[in-house]
């Protein structure tokens, strides 16, 4: 075959992965399906496949060039919280990955195990997925979205889709269809006072060596030239004030790429010095080493997870680490066109920072020699020049539906009668912001408090205010706090949500009425006797 028509084919494959009748466009660009999913994501992928097993159709579509979000982007080490709380068919996904590793289930995995499973499940269910599809328009009949507009975005043809449906998901990480169908939606943190809370909005941490508050010890200063405010700030630094405890803001927390490397020779390329490289970027960096002399490990700038098979799942640790503090306030409602500016100025300062700490003389020997012994793995995201294509995107706009989960669901002081899932890991914030305080550089933002126990999230939480949308289910930008999301957002959760999301909107098809008037209560009951959904009613309620 001619190189030029495997590319095409390779391009046709990216934009459209699965095509058949159901999903067939009715006329050239336009679909009609019962369920269509905005965002390949952990979520959006779950709840595809909830859906297909409760008889629907269902047409999965997003920007994404790669489906599967973090849980394929790099993020191998879950975040788990009490593993009991994780139910479904989430717990079966990690079930399926231990399979590929041999053992009963498995936690800890290298992002291709992740996409091979992701991958079972849409074979298995027929599931079609278009990705590199930006959405440009919802189009509404009263409270009910009537139709998508989207653009892709690669191949010969950037065709114009239109897609029908008579429920709809955003799985997205951003909220991009719910802000479009003119959803409520708070972005950045909420003030203490606005629902009672302790750990939302301003947090300045104190430093401790050891403690895991992502902090800078005193005495490091935030100017070009130390203790010089007329030389400039060091890269990454604000002049904004110290705010009151608890004060609210617009500001987002930092977010960073899950690192997947490998130490194995076979399989690695090496780490060289990116285009653009700028070690005035790492200054701060440079200064944090020479005030702690006596931390010389990895695991003191980065927590360097180990995968299966000499892979890494590498995440910020310290005062300054792979967190790009600041760079990303606007990301939520940037167009996708900043977002790509922005993806790739990420980029840039991650790969820049991985040849600073193997290559810069003010890093100490051991730290160095260590890096240089990892490089990008050639059997990970081969077609992404073997670096993951997904930001960790840790929020982004936040739904304002009929209920917000807080701080007091959290802690066991309020507690909901219509959960439809469980979150369990603690209250986690990164750092927002690096300022200045009494001449000295600090993050703010940092927050890391256990919740009592897992606690359910309520369903009115997933789903918007009736008054505004009576045909949307929202399991990622779900109605919550700052803090309460920072509990909520990990990926086995929004597996979770997704497959309740997907139950909801089946309920709703069959049921003709609106996401917001199902049986909540049956609901339960389904997810407790069918948590698989493999009996043999395939969606039909018993």
């Amino acid at each position: 075959m001619h190189r030029y028509t495997i590319l095409f084919s390779l391009l046709l494959s990216l934009l459209s992965w699965h095509i058949s009748a159901q999903t067939r466009p009715t006329h050239s660009g336009q679909y009609a399906v019962d369920l269509c999913i905005y965002g390949p994501t952990s979520a959006g992928i779950m709840a595809a496949y909830a859906a297909k097993r409760c008889g629907l159709s269902v047409l999965v579509v997003g920007p994404d060039k790669m489906i599967g979000g973090m849980t394929t982007g790099g993020l191998g080490q879950t975040d788990i919280g009490h593993k009991e709380a994780i139910t479904g068919l989430a717990h079966q996904f990690y079930q399926k990955v231990g399979q590929y590793y041999g053992e009963k289930e498995s936690w800890k995995f290298a992002p291709s195990i992740a996409l091979k499973v992701y991958r079972d499940y849409i074979h298995a269910e027929d599931i079609h997925i278009l990705l590199n599809t930006q959405l440009k328009k919802a189009r509404m009949k009263g409270t009910r979205i009537h139709a998508l507009v989207l653009k892709q975005t690669e191949g010969v043809h950037k065709k114009t889709i239109h897609i029908k449906a008579k429920v709809f998901m955003d799985c997205t990480y951003e909220g991009d269809l719910l802000a479009k169908a003119g959803v409520s939606y708070t972005v950045g943190r909420e003030a203490n006072s606005q629902y009672h809370e302790t750990l939302n909005g301003f947090q300045l941490a104190a430093y401790h060596q050891q403690s895991g508050y992502h902090q800078f010890p005193d005495n490091i200063s935030p100017y070009k030239t130390p203790d010089d405010p007329s030389s400039g700030l060091v890269p990454g630094v604000s002049n904004a004030a110290a705010q009151p405890t608890g004060a609210g803001d617009n500001q987002v927390q930092a977010y960073n790429f899950r690192i997947c490397l490998t130490d194995s020779a076979e399989n690695r390329i090496p780490i060289t010095r990116p285009k653009n490289y700028d070690s005035n970027q790492y200054i701060l960096l440079a200064r944090l080493i020479k005030a702690q002399p006596d931390m010389q490990k990895i695991n003191d700038y980065f927590i360097w997870s180990l995968m299966p098979g000499h892979k890494t799942d590498i995440n910020n640790r310290g005062g300054f680490s792979t967190d790009m503090i600041g760079f990303n306030y606007n990301w939520p409602e940037a167009t996708y066109k900043q977002r790509a500016k922005m993806f790739k100025k990420a980029v840039s300062y991650t790969k820049g920072l991985l040849y600073f700490m193997q290559s810069d003389m003010r890093v100490p020997d051991s730290l160095k020699a260590f890096i240089k012994n990892w490089g990008y793995p050639k059997d990970e995201y081969v077609q992404f020049d073997h670096f993951t294509p997904q930001l960790y995107v840790r929020e982004g706009r936040r739904m304002i539906g009929a209920y917000v989960m807080t701080e007091h669901n959290c802690r066991g002081q309020e507690v909901v009668e219509d959960g439809v899932g469980l979150a369990s890991y603690g209250m986690d914030s990164h750092n927002t912001e690096r300022i200045i305080v009494n001449g000295m550089v600090k993050n703010e933002g940092n927050v890391e408090v256990p919740v009592a126990g897992p606690f359910p999230i309520a369903y009115r939480a997933i789903v918007p205010k009736s008054n505004e949308c009576t045909n949307l289910i929202v399991p990622v930008c779900l109605s919550a706090s700052h803090i309460a999301y920072g509990s909520i957002r990990m990926e086995p959760v929004f597996m979770v949500l997704g497959q309740s999301a997907a139950m909801a909107a089946s309920m709703a098809i069959k049921g003709n009425t609106t996401v917001q008037q199902i049986d909540v209560q049956q609901l339960q009951k389904w997810l407790r006797n069918d948590p698989y959904l493999d009996s043999k009613s395939r969606g039909n309620i018993q």
